[in-house]
């Protein structure tokens, strides 16, 4: 194998290696893009079994105002429907709620549950900017909801609600999650899905370059002026790397460095832990829930883990809902068959509904805590750790070797908002200069 015909060499084909490659080939250098999987994507990947479309990855971009993402989309000529949840909003779009006991509670019951939360969010932020650095979200929450002097009752719905959204936005337990992990969960504009796949935003990206499928990388070595990359289909060696594995794959130590990552890198890469967040999308032959909701939900301890289920249907107009089992649920269901989880939802839904609740036609369970490329959803901080540490996990290395992906990206990580931003900047520091994220799909 000739080693020597490459200005640059990418590792992952995931948004943030396709954008690097993308930018810098469009620039005039000499590409070629590594991808362990048989596919490109990373963890935007679409089933499209049984003619149907369901995005086991990525499904949203979390605000489309101002969003290179959605720019990009457009530019492709990508259909999007809106559906905006975001920030595990407490209202703002129609939601059938569940008091604990099951029943569907009254508009005014929860108005009233929607401004507790409200009340408690307008003091949280400076509850956080007053926390110690080794504080968790659940040790914010905490005193920001004892601060209002509620009953017992009051309080335990909106600390179980602020609880949920730590486990939806970042699939990890409150205690887990830094204090100020959060701080990022701002959304601009109308939130979108796409009825045709995700995955057809990493596949317009990739036309066009060179992108070696199964190629499994083991070794970055560097020097001075060039890396050589070490797979099991041979060498790849290039003036410069572009490394973007998720933070899991990092850790695992599947690709060793040589000489491995700086003190200020492996310091920040251990302020972060991939999480644990996996989808369940069930297809029914018929509607049971209520119209015109975006969402169900479940208050209570029953709904400690299914509490949250979204209605799909307008994807395709088969009756559809997605739940997710985010952090400990996640855990505990690791390793279940997908009769078993459907089972276990199925039982919290005919608590709600009773015997409207038909058995589903279709069930997807995702497992991306196993898959070997990812070894999670995507990054969270942990107490501990400071928004500088994406920043820091980024910092171009001996000139050469550049680390991008979603949990480099300090604005807004765990988005692919957040690859796609850290593969330009990336491509900027390679060349040395600013180069429009536009060009992209120019």
């Amino acid at each position: 194998m000739d080693t020597s015909s490459w200005d640059v060499v990418v590792v992952g084909a995931g948004v943030a290696g396709l954008a690097a490659a993308r930018l810098l080939q469009d620039a005039g250098r000499r590409v070629v893009v590594l991808e362990a999987r048989g596919r490109v994507g990373g963890r935007v990947h679409t089933d499209r079994s049984e003619g149907r479309v369901t995005d086991l990855g990525a499904s949203w971009i979390h605000g489309v105002d101002g969003s290179a993402v959605a720019a990009a989309a457009d530019a492709f000529g990508l259909p999007t429907v809106e559906f905006t949840v975001g920030g595990y909003q407490v209202d703002g779009r129609p939601i059938a709620y569940h008091a604990p006991d099951g029943r569907r509670m009254s508009d005014d019951e929860a108005a009233r549950f929607a401004a507790d939360v409200h009340t408690v969010d307008r003091t949280l932020a400076e509850v956080v900017a007053a926390s110690g650095p080794s504080d968790s979200y659940r040790d914010v929450v905490e005193r920001a909801v004892t601060a209002q002097g509620w009953d017992a009752d009051r309080s335990a719905r909106v600390l179980e609600h602020l609880e949920h959204r730590s486990e939806e936005q970042y699939g990890v337990a409150a205690d887990e999650l830094a204090a100020h992990g959060l701080d990022d969960d701002t959304i601009e504009g109308d939130e979108v899905v796409f009825p045709h796949g995700y995955d057809e935003l990493p596949a317009r990206l990739a036309e066009g370059l060179d992108v070696r499928l199964g190629h499994a990388v083991s070794v970055v070595t560097r020097s001075s002026d060039a890396v050589t990359v070490a797979t099991d289909h041979g060498l790849f060696s290039a003036g410069a790397a572009v490394v973007t594995v998720p933070v899991g794959v990092l850790q695992a130590g599947v690709i060793r460095f040589e000489p491995p990552l700086p003190d200020p890198h492996r310091r920040a890469l251990g302020a972060l832990r991939m999480n644990a967040f996996e989808k369940v999308v069930l297809r029914f032959p018929q509607r049971f829930w209520d119209d015109d909701v975006y969402a169900v939900r479940q208050l209570g301890p029953a709904g400690a883990w299914w509490h949250s289920w979204y209605d799909l249907t307008r994807m395709d107009g088969e009756p559809t809902l997605l739940t997710f089992a985010a952090g400990p649920a996640a855990h505990a269901i690791r390793g279940w068959s997908a009769e078993r989880v459907r089972d276990s939802v199925l039982g919290q839904l005919r608590r709600l509904y009773g015997d409207r609740v038909d058995d589903p036609t279709s069930v997807l369970v995702t497992a991306w805590q196993d898959d070997p490329w990812a070894r999670g959803s995507y990054a969270h901080m942990l107490p501990g750790s400071t928004t500088a540490d994406h920043d820091d996990l980024a910092e171009p290395i001996d000139g050469v070797l550049h680390l991008a992906g979603e949990a480099t990206w300090t604005d807004d990580p765990a988005t692919v908002a957040a690859a796609m931003y850290s593969g330009h900047r990336a491509a900027e520091r390679v060349l040395g200069r600013a180069v429009p994220v536009e060009r992209l799909w120019a």
